[in-house]
C-alpha cells in the first residue's frame, strides 16, 4: 500500500517557494546563490533545491535578540572580499 505523499511536508523546495519561504524574492535568493552568502543549496537533475531544514539553519544563523546584540552572521545578497590569508595554517610553511 503506497502512503498519501499528500500528508508528507515537503522536503525540497525550489528557487520560488524557497524565496517566499524565506520572505525574500527569488532574485535576492539567487543572488545570496550566486555571492556564497545564501543556504545551502542541492543540484538535482539541473534544477536548484533548497532543504527546507537547511533554509530553517540559515534563516537562524541571523536571530539577535536585541538591537544592542552583535548582527547575526547572515550577510547582505552582494560580493564580499575573500577571506584574509592565515600563514601557518594547515598548508603553511
Amino acid at each position: 500500500m503506497r502512503p498519501d505523499l499528500a500528508v508528507f511536508p515537503p522536503r525540497f523546495l525550489r528557487t520560488k517557494e524557497a524565496a517566499e519561504f524565506l520572505s525574500l524574492s527569488s532574485r535576492t535568493l539567487e543572488k545570496h546563490r550566486t555571492y556564497g552568502t545564501g543556504p545551502a543549496y542541492r543540484k538535482l537533475g539541473g534544477r536548484v533545491v533548497y532543504a527546507v531544514d537547511d533554509l530553517q539553519a540559515w534563516a537562524q544563523r541571523g536571530a539577535v535578540t536585541s538591537t544592542s546584540d552583535p548582527r547575526g552572521s547572515v550577510l547582505p545578497a552582494k560580493r564580499h572580499p575573500p577571506a584574509p590569508f592565515a600563514p601557518g595554517g594547515r598548508h603553511g610553511r
